[in-house]
């Protein structure tokens, strides 16, 4: 793949947004007029108005991002969690910029857009690493299927009308069984995501540790818990429940065979977020869901 500049940074759009459009086109000129050259693929192109000095990519994979010391990713958070699989997968850093609603994996809005050329021109930020969770699943003791994820992994129920009947494991022992219509296993990032929405706790990102939330479980003791990082996860389907699902991120999915275990562990390869801020994640969750907090008076000097 050619070098044209002594600099690249790759462009990930949500392009059937037209805020994405007008948003990518504003970062695309603000980098070539500071001399950073931008790579896009070239199938979200036709959807975005670039001059002919972008470089375009036809191939969605790890390699496109060869040469590239930045990935900047325009959308919600469903485009932030695909941005996610590239970073991964090329350890290149991915910087947010939240075109949706909540969007905690952004690190910047849309009406920060100078804001962000000027810091990547100035190479003004830092990179820190998000843990993941490496998964996999068992079948009569034969491995059928491995995958990630940044947020987190849930097995869920395929049909509305049924329950599934689950057995959870936690470091080799099991915990309890119930029926339930999911278990979501969820990384730090991941606690302000869907475990947040099963009613899961909220884990600041510096704290390094798995979750195992229950969704609507049919149980006296059907807890949210909190473990080690080095905890292994388990989910049993029981061979007489409906067929369950899993799901990696919302966006990689599985039929799961009947009686299948799935098991969840600390990911071997995290992803690197570009930050810009040093705020912190208290201030970020207080503006992220609004929370009310006047009549703060903050402590006595």
């Amino acid at each position: 793949m050619s070098q044209t500049r002594a600099r690249t940074v790759f462009l990930l759009a949500h392009t059937g947004r037209p805020a994405a459009v007008r948003s990518a086109e504003l970062v695309v000129q603000g980098l070539l007029r500071s001399g950073i050259g931008v790579r896009v693929l070239e199938a979200e192109a036709v959807d975005l108005p670039l001059p002919d000095t972008v470089e375009l990519v036809k191939e969605a994979e790890p390699a496109c991002l060869d040469g590239c010391e930045l990935l900047i990713v325009l959308g919600g958070d469903g485009t932030l969690l695909r941005g996610a699989e590239f970073a991964r997968a090329s350890g290149v850093p991915m910087l947010g910029v939240n075109l949706g609603r909540v969007g905690f994996l952004a690190e910047a809005e849309r009406d920060d857009l100078d804001k962000v050329v000027d810091r990547v021109v100035t190479k003004e930020y830092e990179v820190e690493e998000r843990m993941t969770v490496d998964v996999v699943v068992h079948s009569n003791g034969d491995v059928v299927h491995r995958d990630w994820a940044l947020n987190e992994a849930a097995v869920q129920k395929m049909s509305a009308e049924r329950i599934l009947e689950v057995v959870l494991e936690i470091d080799g022992r099991p915990v309890t069984g119930f029926g339930c219509d999911g278990i979501v296993c969820a990384t730090p990032t991941g606690s302000t995501a869907y475990a947040f929405s099963a009613g899961g706790p909220v884990v600041w990102p510096e704290v390094e540790a798995l979750l195992m939330v229950p969704i609507s479980a049919h149980a006296l003791f059907a807890k949210p818990l909190v473990t080690s990082p080095d905890s292994v996860l388990a989910v049993e389907v029981q061979p007489h429940t409906p067929h369950g699902v899993l799901w990696c991120d919302g966006r990689r999915t599985l039929e799961l065979p009947d009686g299948a275990r799935v098991e969840v562990r600390r990911g071997a390869v995290p992803v690197r977020l570009a930050r810009l801020h040093h705020a912190s994640f208290t201030d970020r969750l207080v503006a992220k869901f609004a929370l009310p907090v006047s009549g703060w008076r903050g402590a006595p000097h």
